[in-house]
């Protein structure tokens, strides 16, 4: 019988992998690295390196749900102390096992306070862009740190 365990990547990202998810363990032998950094991470639904790279681009942000098998996260109302009358709340839905560009959407709503009440306002395209190019850089960042390169 085979025992599953778990393995600490050098990002520190963890991540639950078998030998049998891995294939032909081979009798306990050790696999190459590079198996455990493959661009397809798929011990949640979803890509890790951009799961764990959209945690972490969103860490200040307060969350109100994540779900790592669909692939969502969805944060509260956020208000920048430097901008008090405006508010942004952002949903990051990862569309694949793959670490690619195209597996990665995010869409964002904006509020500014006019009179005592939150209205929504229009979010520029270029945000939503930029966060998706902050959390795919640190994916890459991630995969790369995994493979030791």
């Amino acid at each position: 019988m085979v025992r599953c365990e778990r393995k600490r990547l050098t990002s520190g990202l963890v991540l639950a992998l078998s030998c049998c998810a891995l294939a032909a363990c081979g009798g306990g032998r050790e696999r190459p690295r590079a198996d455990l950094a493959a661009s397809r991470v798929t011990s949640i639904g979803v890509n890790g390196y951009l799961w764990r790279a959209s945690l972490d681009t969103l860490a200040f942000m307060p969350l109100l749900q994540t779900d790592s098998d669909g692939g969502v996260i969805l944060t509260d109302w956020y208000i920048n102390p430097a901008a008090a009358n405006e508010r942004m709340k952002l949903t990051v839905t990862i569309l694949d096992q793959d670490l690619r560009a195209d597996a990665l959407r995010v869409a964002a709503s904006r509020q500014t306070l006019q009179n005592g009440e939150w209205i929504d306002a229009p979010v520029q395209a270029a945000t939503t862009q930029k966060l998706e190019e902050i959390i795919l850089t640190k994916a890459r960042d991630l995969r790369r740190r995994a493979i030791g390169g």
